[in-house]
């Protein structure tokens, strides 16, 4: 508060010092004019000496018959009438000084035209003398809705204090529907991240904005699915409500919704980023749609900025071929994967195994149990290859045996083609 007060009292210095600079349009009448310096310099000397309620006296006489006399006297009347605030107990005269300074306020508009100046001054009054008062609600808003009409945007420190009015106004007299709320919100917080964006330390009214909106209630999961969901489906071409319902989605983990995906499917083909097509082919995969989730993969593989990204999506591919029956697509996307992330070694070599394991009734021959029992073989090197010790071990129970390679004529350490879309050459082992 303590800052605020000054603020405000170096921007009144400030402009009392341009009023001064003025002409000074004096009565032409000597009586008038006489008790226009009288009540001039009355009002002042009050105003110096912290006298804030004797000031309000002779600087009434002035705002009422010299209206022109100086802006001076607009602008120091802001300060007497907001010191005479601060001098009374009395509730309803402490209301009567904290209407005068509103009324100074216009009254300097009406002689001045110079409103752009100070708007956002009298919208900082009105927060602070209104905002507790239900009734005075609509006018305390409205300074800064007007503030908004005549400059185009405030500033940013004041974003906090006009979306507490909002925030105010909506739970005592049901004055915006929750959607309107919302909007007033991404208007300032679009208002933030452009102050940001040029380098101004916004860190403090956007986290007051944010916890003032949470401390509303107004979104959860079901307010986005059952109001902005039906708007959206209504008008899907509606980017900025797209834009909308994706960020509440993912503020407030409701990302398994259809109104989620549906707002990801209007932004990522607009302007897809890695990250929109990754997360919507993730989607896709979670609601076991394998052909819709394969070509937004390949968009997002072009889209990727690193190779550890481009692995991730290929891993992705990898499961996708893998469900829709592409094995040996599976194991190239899989593999390639591994190439381009170490990491990813692992988790590719055992989906390669997975994909050995589940093809033998597809590739048995049924004339040599050492060819067909091979692929098991070869399912044992990828999990070998992947580290995976549970893999490798059901895999060598399904070697074929001793008995088994005896009676075709074959040895342990021969080599044979699994033949079939595995097509490796592997050693032959048996599980006894």
């Amino acid at each position: 508060m303590k800052v605020k007060n000054v603020l405000v009292g170096f921007f009144a210095l400030a402009f009392v010092g341009f009023a001064q600079a003025q002409d000074w349009n004096w009565p032409s009448d000597p009586e008038q004019e006489a008790k226009a310096r009288e009540y001039n310099a009355a009002y002042v000397d009050y105003m110096k000496s912290e006298q804030f309620i004797e000031a309000t006296k002779p600087l009434s006489w002035l705002l009422t018959n010299t209206p022109k006399l100086n802006e001076s006297i607009y602008i120091n009347g802001v300060t007497v009438y907001n010191g005479a605030v601060g001098k009374t107990s009395d509730a309803a005269q402490k209301r009567v000084y904290q209407d005068s300074v509103m009324k100074v306020y216009d009254l300097r508009r009406e002689h001045f035209d110079n409103e752009s100046k100070w708007i956002e001054n009298k919208a900082y009054y009105g927060y602070q003398y209104f905002r507790d008062d239900k009734a005075k609600l609509p006018e305390a808003v409205g300074y800064y809705e007007r503030a908004f009409e005549v400059n185009g945007t405030i500033n940013p420190a004041y974003t906090a204090a006009y979306f507490d009015l909002v925030r105010r106004h909506y739970l005592l007299n049901k004055a915006y529907s929750a959607e309107e709320v919302l909007a007033i919100h991404d208007k300032l917080a679009t208002l933030l991240d452009e102050a940001e964006a040029k380098g101004a330390d916004v860190s403090t009214p956007k986290s007051n904005v944010e916890a003032l909106l949470v401390a509303m209630e107004l979104i959860n999961c079901d307010f986005i699915d059952n109001t902005l969901g039906p708007r959206l489906k209504a008008d899907p071409s509606n980017l900025v409500l797209a834009q909308q319902v994706f960020k509440y989605s993912v503020q407030y983990k409701c990302l398994g919704s259809e109104t989620f995906l549906m707002a990801l499917e209007i932004i990522d083909s607009d302007n897809p980023t890695f990250s929109t097509s990754q997360v919507r082919a993730m989607r896709y995969m979670q609601n076991k749609e394998y052909e819709k989730a394969q070509p937004v993969l390949e968009k997002a593989l072009t889209l990727a900025e690193n190779d550890k990204q481009k692995a991730e999506v290929q891993f992705d591919l990898a499961k996708v071929h893998a469900q829709a029956g592409r094995k040996s697509a599976a194991r190239s996307a899989a593999i390639e994967a591994a190439k381009l992330d170490s990491e990813r070694s692992s988790d590719a070599y055992t989906l390669v195994g997975q994909l050995y394991m589940g093809s033998f009734n597809d590739c048995k021959g049924g004339e040599s149990r050492a060819k067909d029992y091979s692929i098991f073989i070869a399912a044992y090197n990828a999990f070998q290859r992947a580290g995976n010790s549970e893999g490798m071990r059901d895999a060598r129970a399904r070697f074929p045996s001793k008995e088994e390679l005896f009676t075709e004529g074959k040895q342990v350490g021969e080599t044979i083609n699994t033949g079939c879309w595995i097509g490796e050459t592997v050693t032959l082992a048996t599980r006894d």
